[in-house]
């Protein structure tokens, strides 16, 4: 699984996949992920997952796209997306049962400080999300067991006490933006 792609695909890069067993999907957090995600699917004839609710933003059609709508879509070996919405109404997350982990895009935004993760609806505007997205974010990953949580960015993981943070956060969160 290619989890948010980057936008430069190369000749090493992709020799380098090949040679550690390829690519057999694609899952994107949200759109701010989508520029050459047709492009890494050509590469290795691998199916794209995107949520329904964010077609709209989909400025390439490609029939290896494939949209799924509803709250979760389960893959193998304990994989599942999870829609969360948060700055996206399609806002994916992915578990991973065997590692007992989440990898979160800029969903759930790991902190500086490694203890704690944030919400918004703009991070280059420092726009909040509202109380309601947060909650519903927390809820559509409460029944996931997960320890780790691995954000967008380099070394933005949270290691350990994942879930706690997720809670402990959308708490701290919601009581900041009540004022």
């Amino acid at each position: 699984m290619l989890w948010d792609c980057i936008t430069l695909i190369d000749d090493a890069t992709v020799s380098a996949l090949r040679e550690l067993g390829g690519i057999r999907a694609i899952a994107i957090s949200h759109p701010h992920y989508y520029s050459c995600v047709v492009e890494w699917s050509h590469a290795f004839d691998a199916a794209v997952y995107l949520h329904e609710a964010d077609r709209e933003w989909v400025m390439r059609r490609d029939p290896r796209i494939e949209f799924w709508t509803g709250e979760t879509r389960p893959l193998w070996d304990g994989m599942t997306l999870i829609r969360c919405g948060g700055h996206f109404e399609g806002g994916t997350v992915l578990h991973l049962a065997g590692a007992g982990a989440l990898l979160a895009g800029d969903i759930l935004q790991v902190t500086q400080d490694r203890d704690w993760v944030s919400f918004m609806y703009s991070y280059p505007n420092y726009i909040p999300l509202s109380a309601a997205k947060v909650d519903r974010i927390v809820a559509a990953v409460e029944p996931y067991k997960f320890d780790r949580l691995y954000g967008a960015w380099w070394d933005r993981n949270l290691r350990s006490g994942a879930k706690d943070a997720v809670r402990r956060s959308a708490e701290r969160y919601k009581r900041a933006i009540r004022g």
